[in-house]
This record gives structure tokens, sequence and C-alpha cells, in this order.
């Protein structure tokens, strides 16, 4: 039996968008418990040439968003990188999360072989469906996901393994 691109995508990125929301949440608890300014939060970063923590969600929303827009053969939806709050940070996730859930598995499926060309920075790619979601997607998701477990982290906020994996 094989596994649909629907199941193979939207609900991973579900679950993903799900888990960094509460890894937010634990972030924002945790500011909030020491009494520390969030944007000490949002402007940390793990090694100064990386992106900080609230660019890495923003990334992470547009990398979900765009995997279920491309797939469906849609154009993925703009969203303005103005977030500078943990709660600005979760209402993206929130949004992305909404925008997953408008999909059907009849729009995705079936697009493993849909040719899908974007721009990624000034780059320009183009993928056939299957591979989008294998080599781009899912390894991109993930990256900015534990990157901003990372930082959280790092800066002292308590989580673990269980967080990252969700329930």
């Amino acid at each position: 039996m094989s596994t649909s691109m629907y199941s193979a995508s939207v609900p991973v990125c579900t679950r993903a968008l799900t888990n960094l929301a509460r890894i937010l949440e634990k972030g924002a608890a945790h500011a909030e418990a020491r009494k520390i300014d969030p944007g000490v939060f949002m402007s940390s970063r793990l090694f100064p040439d990386m992106f900080p923590l609230s660019r890495q969600v923003q990334i992470a929303s547009d990398i979900a968003k765009g995997c279920a827009s491309r797939l469906a053969g849609l154009e993925p939806p703009k969203f303005e990188d103005n977030e500078t709050t943990f709660e600005e940070l979760k209402a993206r996730v929130d949004k992305t999360l909404k925008h997953l859930q408008s999909f059907t598995p009849a729009q995705i499926d079936g697009s493993e072989g849909r040719e899908i060309s974007f721009t990624a920075g000034t780059r320009p790619l183009t993928f056939k469906g299957l591979q989008y979601l294998q080599n781009f997607v899912l390894p991109n998701l993930y990256f900015h996901i534990t990157t901003t477990y990372n930082i959280l982290r790092h800066n002292g906020v308590e989580l673990g393994k269980a967080d990252f994996l969700g329930g």
C-alpha cells in the first residue's frame, strides 16, 4: 500500500507546527516567569550568521503553507514577516494551521509528478512534487523548527525531546 501525498504532507506539517506552537508557548511562559523581555528571545540566534528565532518561525510557516499550496497547484498566501512577540508568532502558526486545514486529500493526492517551481531567496528552484516534499519541504521544516527549539533551549527554556515530537 502506498502513502498518499496528502497523508505525507498536510498531517506531517500540521503535527510539526502544532508542536512548534507549544514550544513557543513554553518560551513565552519562561520569559514571563523569569521576567525576561520576550524581545530578547525574538532576536536570539545560535550563531551570528544565523536567522533569529522570529525568522526561524516565519520560515517554518512559509515552508508548510507553501507545501500544501504548491502540491495542490495553487500559489501560497503571502504573510507579512512582521511578528515581534511570542503571541504574534503563535498567531502566525495558527493562521498557517488553518490554511493547511483548508486542503482536502483530493487536492493534493496525485501531485507526485507535478512540476513545482518557485524562488527561494534569489534562487529559482524546480522540483517534481514528491522530490519537493521529501527533499525540500520536510528537511527545511524540521530544520527551522529544530533551530527554534534549540534557540529557546539554549536560552534556558525547559524543553525536551517530547516537546519537539509531540504527543
